[in-house]
């Protein structure tokens, strides 16, 4: 028996019961929802583990702090801005820099740089493996090169410490590269969480430099994991706001319009210090020296800007919580935005350990209250203020160096508990996320790996494979042979019959799914025309059903390397999907777009002639 593509063999009532029994089979789900479970609970335990560390990281800085600037043997946090060393305070930062540079080379080159990125080209090109001895050298390279005055956030290398943390765990047990980049931002992102207390703006930073996707099998564990690092953050640090400030007033539609343009200005600035990271980057590359000692050189750059503004030197975020004040003096602001910047950019560039979001904080927060200044001393009665100037000043430099969007606006509203400062955020970030998004190909974040050939996600857009199914795509009325045919009998069929498709599926006299045939194998001269077909037929593991998904069918063709793929409603076939059909869903979605977009224009079109014809009529009725 052949049933060609236009026989009916199948009634239509029996292939809809079977295709509904086979819908409300759980059996699928239930497993994918239990391996959510297990992922869930990885992801607590690393978060769990990453907020003790975090906690570790800070006490380890203060202590080097203590140690390099003052002598003394001390966990509390004292600001090496208060240091009396005089000049001695120029080599402390060199020191830390020969340090990291040893460790880099006798441990990982992996510690360099500031974290997020390095995790980013993990998960993009390595399947989200980081080697595990990043776990413990990132964490104290760091302490070390920001206990010594680099002027560094904690942040940076706690999430690179919570990735790799992740991702170890994720090397050890049998789960999938993606289960295993779920662990990986999960970690990450609770020691974001663990760090500031700003759970919801860690969820959306793994979604927005980390995930490059939005689904309940990603979210889910990360969300889980922040809100266990922010519980962390609460136990072993404190439970208010990270930057306490004053209350803010609701500005007027004027004051929203002045935040909005200090947002733009605050873009053009994050170009220039995203550019300057790496032409400094650049410079030291250059170097006749090994870059084993650029940390060093780097920390001498650190050391000299800080003998002279001390305020430069460490973490600085008591910076961000006097610049929020408000009453910070001018001069202070001017010396702490350039010479911070300076300091960071150079130290950044030589390849030392360290982070950005502290420094981008701090360099926004300090740029936003010196245009606000300038502003107020113009126009007194222009309806803004300082602190909101620098809160959005820290939050728009992120969003436009980072491209983080979301995460830049939600974590200023976490890490100060401002509500009244939400529509100056969404103004300022979203007119530096613009200038950022038309002017610069990269962000401070991908550039680095960009230069390596490693392409970023820059849309999180719906998986089409993922909105269709397979009913939709598949080929109903499709060629099947009977497994009792021989080849001959096919031969002779197909000369009459010719069709399409280089592989065809065999069903027995009961029309059950057998397995696929090859036309190269039908007429190939090593098999004798009186074998039956099921003598060459390929015995296929895999099979879809008519309520999958085109992307479970496309991941199941992969792993079985075949052409096609039977549809099968209680081991029935009820049709047949091929490469082909799949690639025909796809030109299929992109043509509808196009198709939509010409008939708008079409439209337009039409619409001016008509108005074009109203007007040729007019003027002659007029003559």
């Amino acid at each position: 028996m052949i049933n060609n593509k236009h026989s009916n063999s199948i009634p239509i009532s029996p292939l809809l019961n079977a295709m509904e029994k086979e819908t409300d089979n759980p059996k699928t789900v239930v497993y994918k929802k239990g391996r959510l479970i297990k992922i869930s609970i990885y992801a607590v335990l690393v978060s769990a583990a990453i907020s003790l560390i975090a906690k570790f990281l800070v006490l380890l800085i203060n202590l080097v702090t203590n140690i390099s600037f003052y002598g003394s043997l001390d966990l509390n946090f004292h600001s090496p801005a208060g240091n009396h060393l005089g000049m001695w305070v120029i080599i402390i930062p060199a020191i830390g820099g020969i340090l990291v540079g040893l460790m880099a080379l006798y441990g990982s080159k992996a510690i360099r740089g500031h974290g997020i990125p390095e995790a980013m080209e993990q998960i993009l090109v390595n399947q989200s493996k980081i080697k595990p001895s990043i776990t413990f050298l990132k964490p104290i390279s760091s302490a070390i090169a920001i206990g010594t005055g680099g002027p560094f956030g904690a942040e940076g290398p706690i999430i690179a410490t919570g990735g790799a943390l992740g991702s170890t765990l994720g090397q050890l047990l049998k789960i999938t590269s993606n289960e295993r980049k779920v662990i990986l931002a999960a970690g990450a992102t609770a020691g974001m969480s663990a760090i500031f207390g700003t759970p919801i703006a860690a969820v959306f930073l793994a979604i927005e430099l980390l995930l490059f996707e939005f689904s309940p099998k990603a979210i889910l564990p990360v969300a889980l994991a922040c809100i266990t690092g922010a519980a962390g953050h609460h136990l072993l640090f404190e439970a208010g706001p990270v930057f306490p400030m004053q209350n803010l007033k609701t500005p007027s539609n004027v004051g929203l319009a002045v935040y909005s343009f200090i947002g733009v200005l605050i873009g053009f600035f994050s170009l220039l210090l995203t550019k300057a990271v790496y032409v400094i980057e650049d410079w030291f590359e250059k170097i006749p020296v090994h870059w084993m000692w650029w940390p060093a050189l780097g920390g001498l750059a650190v050391g000299l800007i800080g003998y002279f503004y001390p305020h430069t030197l460490g973490v600085g975020y008591d910076n961000i919580t006097s610049l929020l004040s408000g009453k910070v003096p001018l001069a202070l602001i001017l010396s702490l935005c350039l010479f911070k910047f300076l300091s960071w950019a150079i130290a950044l560039g030589s390849g030392t350990s360290g982070g950005t979001l502290a420094p981008l904080l701090t360099i926004g927060g300090a740029a936003g209250a010196i245009i606000s200044t300038v502003l107020l001393r113009l126009f007194p009665d222009i309806g803004i203020s300082i602190p909101m100037g620098a809160l959005i000043g820290m939050s728009a430099m992120f969003a436009g160096a980072s491209r983080a969007y979301l995460t830049s606006i939600i974590f200023a509203l976490e890490a100060t508990m401002q509500s009244h400062a939400l529509l100056p955020l969404l103004g300022a970030c979203t007119a530096s996320y613009i200038v950022s998004f038309f002017l610069m190909e990269n962000t401070i974040m991908t550039e680095k790996i960009a230069r390596r050939g490693v392409v970023t996600p820059d849309s999180y857009e719906p998986d089409v494979l993922q909105k269709i199914n397979v009913a939709q795509v598949m080929t109903k009325e499709n060629t099947k042979l009977s497994d009792s045919m021989s080849i001959q009998e096919v031969k002779e069929w197909l000369s009459i019959n010719p069709v399409e498709e280089s592989c065809l599926v065999v069903v027995n006299d009961r029309s059950e799914f057998q397995g696929t045939v090859k036309l190269s194998d039908i007429y190939s001269a090593k098999y004798d025309g009186g074998l039956t077909v099921d003598r060459i037929l390929k015995k296929n593991k895999g099979n879809v059903k008519a309520s999958d998904t085109l992307r479970s069918a496309v991941e199941l063709m992969a792993q079985q390397n075949v052409e096609i793929l039977p549809v099968l409603a209680n081991n029935i076939v009820v049709g047949v999907l091929s490469y082909g059909d799949i690639i025909s869903s796809y030109k299929q979605h992109f043509d509808e777009n196009e198709t939509a977009i010409t008939h708008i224009s079409l439209k337009r079109q039409r619409m001016k002639m008509v108005l074009k014809g109203k007007t040729i009529f007019k003027k002659s009725a007029e003559k």
